[in-house]
C-alpha cells in the first residue's frame, strides 16, 4: 500500500497539528461540504507557512487526504502557482519582479545587485540559509517599480542602497 493510500485511510485528526487543522477548517467552512476541496490553496499555504517555508510530497499528500481529493490534484495546484515552494527556501525569501514595468525601471540592476551582494542567483539559497532569491512575474505594484517582496511586505522604488538598508534591517 502506498503512503498516499495509507494517508487516505488515516484518521484525519492525526494528519496535522490542532492549530493547522483549525486554520484549514476555517477555510473549509467557507464552502459547501461537497466543495471542501476548494480550500486547497489556503490549506497548502497554511501547511507551507507552518513548516520550513516549502512543501514536501508528504505534506501535499496529507492535504489531499484531509480534503478527500486525489494527490495529483494537489500537486497540480502546488506546481502551478508561484506562491508555493516545492524545494527549500531561505529564512528570507526575496521575490524580485522582473516583469515589464519593473524591467523598464531597472529590475536588471536590482537583480545584479542582489546576485553580487548575496552570492546567489534565482532559485538558490545562501550558504548560511538566510536568503533565497526568486524571480516572479508580477506582484501588482507596477507604480512602485522596480520592486520586491520579502515575506508579506512589499518594497518599492528600489535602488541598490535601499536594498542594502532593507537587508540590514532583517533579523
Amino acid at each position: 500500500m502506498s503512503m498516499t493510500n495509507s494517508l487516505q485511510n488515516q484518521d484525519k485528526n492525526t494528519l496535522f497539528s490542532d492549530d493547522v487543522k483549525q486554520q484549514i477548517d476555517q477555510w473549509v467552512a467557507k464552502y459547501p461540504d461537497e466543495w471542501k476541496q476548494s480550500a486547497v490553496m489556503a490549506a497548502l499555504m497554511i501547511v507551507q507557512e507552518s513548516g520550513n517555508g516549502s512543501l514536501t510530497t508528504e505534506q501535499m499528500d496529507r492535504v489531499a487526504a484531509y480534503l478527500d481529493m486525489p494527490p495529483i490534484a494537489v500537486y497540480e495546484v502546488a506546481s502551478f502557482y508561484s506562491m508555493y515552494e516545492l524545494k527549500p527556501v531561505g529564512k528570507h525569501k526575496i521575490c524580485v519582479c522582473t516583469n515589464v514595468s519593473c524591467m523598464i525601471n531597472g529590475s536588471d540592476r536590482i537583480v545584479s545587485h542582489l546576485n553580487e551582494k548575496l552570492g546567489i542567483d534565482f532559485g538558490e539559497i545562501t550558504d548560511d540559509g538566510r536568503y533565497s532569491l526568486k524571480e516572479v512575474e508580477c506582484l501588482g505594484a507596477c507604480g512602485g517599480a522596480p520592486m520586491m517582496q520579502i515575506a508579506d511586505k512589499y518594497y518599492e522604488n528600489l535602488t541598490p542602497e535601499l536594498i542594502d538598508s532593507i537587508l540590514e534591517g532583517l533579523d
